[in-house]
């Protein structure tokens, strides 16, 4: 299950992306037969389709920590390790969907990397800024802070200018903070990482719960179209699925050489019929 959830196609990220979403997002029905095998019976072949089935969602999650000049592969991977141990912790009698499960371990993941990795990706990002960043680090323990002439001196041997030497000690300057601070509901002003490190805007297993959803009705309105017979589909295609001027009776009724009441009647059943396939 490892290697299957965690390893990319060779190629971009966009090649990977487009892969998974050709994977079906899993039915309620679906979901809690796989989840029955692996938690009853260590079933691994489901414990895999679990996985497998939700990877487009950790890809929701990972784009919205996009921002901190990380690589969204990178994200993804972590995330995949959130969703395989949520995964191996599901409880199908718990009542509630993978997806609602799961976000929490995902994210967990992924903003133990961010924290991991942020700050010194934002301070060095170039081969210069490297070698600026970790001879300042080596003489800052013996100098502490530089005056213009230490700076000057450093920018010299090291072939930059004052004012990288500046930035680059401003930014080692900045101090970490805890990713979650202690709750206090006096203060007003928390400034946590985890209150802003993703935009909250949508959840994530929200998102995808309401395309599960759409995805089903699509399915349900194309078994109750399958469903009719060949004059009432003509009916319902030219009177509610043209995407340009819809038929009236009239013209329908020419069509198929039946009155105009005969068509409204074979809509109306047809419009039914559909309705109990769809609430079925």
């Amino acid at each position: 299950m490892n290697s299957l959830a965690l390893s990319q196609p060779i190629g971009s990220i966009d090649a990977y992306i487009a892969s998974i979403q050709k994977v079906p997002v899993l039915t309620r029905e679906q979901e809690q037969t796989y989840a029955d095998k692996l938690f009853h019976f260590g079933d691994l072949e489901a414990a895999q389709a679990l996985v497998m089935h939700n990877l487009r969602f950790v890809v929701k999650i990972a784009h919205g920590y996009k921002g901190y000049g990380l690589a969204l592969q990178d994200l993804i991977q972590e995330g995949n390790v959130g969703l395989m141990k949520a995964v191996k912790r599901f409880n199908p009698e718990a009542g509630v969907r993978l997806v609602s499960f799961a976000v929490h371990w995902i994210r967990s993941e992924i903003h133990e990397f961010v924290i991991k990795n942020w700050r010194i990706a934002k301070v060095a990002t170039t081969k210069q800024q490297r070698k600026l960043f970790f001879n300042l680090r080596k003489n800052k323990k013996r100098l502490g802070w530089f005056s213009q002439e230490e700076v000057n001196a450093v920018a010299e041997d090291l072939g930059v200018t004052p004012k990288n030497v500046m930035e680059m000690e401003a930014r080692m300057s900045n101090y970490d903070v805890s990713f979650d601070a202690p709750d206090n509901d006096d203060d007003e002003n928390n400034y946590s990482p985890s209150n802003y490190l993703t935009n909250q805007s949508v959840s994530p297993e929200k998102a995808l719960e309401v395309q599960d959803n759409e995805a089903q009705q699509h399915n349900r309105l194309k078994a109750a179209l399958e469903g009719l017979d060949a004059r009432s589909l003509r009916i319902i295609q030219a009177r509610w699925l043209a995407e340009e001027k819809k038929a009236t009776l009239h013209d329908l009724a020419a069509e198929l050489g039946v009155s105009a009441e005969r068509v409204r009647q074979l809509e109306k059943k047809a419009m039914n019929q559909m309705k109990s396939a769809l609430n079925d």
